[in-house]
């Protein structure tokens, strides 16, 4: 299976493992259709491939008329859509007992809710196909629950049984899922942590010797979405759980 003229819309696709998949995929021949709110961004991932099919928008996950008009314009524009990615996050980190209600808030609005206004908009579209692929970023925090983490857990937990019940519901129209969980990877998403302590130790452990073996680029996660998508039709990866050698959860 060739992911050449293959339509993949990522959203969430400005930096990280986004943008690391679309640079992937657009060398292989994908047309994409790339969103995010940083449009410069997705502008400059443009201008560096200058030979691939690319378009972009302006979209935040949180607005359903916004990821509506993603699918809508790429469907105009390419006819279909073979694969959505939900790559958009945050991973604000806190104790409970911190009542951070504004951070819960924000994670759900994108984390959970992102993930479904995805869906929604896509899976008409796929129906009528009868074919597709919905890939949506987790994390290995979606498998297991540490202290001060239980809240980005959560968002995470349900994205996987979002995708599973996408799977049970739509395996008949030929529409795969994979749940891709990364474990630690060198991307802006510590940025979104708000817990200075936390956030600076995150990334002190990056600075130390052979952190290497604690941290994946961006580009070796990619690596894995271009695996999924390129699958035979008749074989679906369901979750992927990929984490960096010397990390321990």
């Amino acid at each position: 299976m060739s992911i050449n003229n293959k339509v993949v819309v990522i959203m969430g696709a400005s930096s990280g493992i986004g943008a690391a998949t679309a640079k992937l995929l657009a060398n292989k021949g994908a047309k994409l259709s790339l969103a995010a709110r940083r449009l410069d961004r997705l502008e400059a991932i443009q201008r560096s491939n200058p030979d691939a099919t690319i378009k972009v928008f302006k979209a935040d996950v949180t607005d359903e008329k916004a990821v509506q008009t993603v699918i809508d314009e790429t469907v105009a524009s390419f006819g279909r859509i073979d694969v959505l990615f939900n790559n958009a996050g945050i991973m604000p980190v806190n104790k409970l007992d911190q009542t951070a209600r504004n951070e819960w808030q924000q994670m759900m609005d994108i984390n959970v809710k992102g993930v479904l206004n995805g869906i929604a908009s896509t899976l008409p579209v796929m129906k009528q196909q009868k074919s597709g692929h919905i890939i949506t970023t987790s994390s290995v925090l979606g498998y297991e629950v540490l202290p001060g983490y239980a809240a980005y857990s959560g968002t995470k937990y349900a994205v996987r049984a979002i995708m599973e019940g996408l799977r049970q519901e739509e395996h008949r129209n030929n529409i795969k899922t994979t749940v891709i969980a990364p474990g630690s990877v060198k991307t802006e998403l510590f940025n979104s942590i708000n817990n200075v302590d936390v956030r600076n130790s995150l990334e002190t452990a990056m600075q130390q010797p052979n952190s290497e073996m604690l941290g994946l680029d961006p580009e070796e996660i990619a690596q894995a979405v271009a695996f999924v998508i390129d699958t035979p039709a008749n074989m679906a990866v369901n979750e992927m759980i990929i984490r960096p050698t010397g990390q321990a959860v």
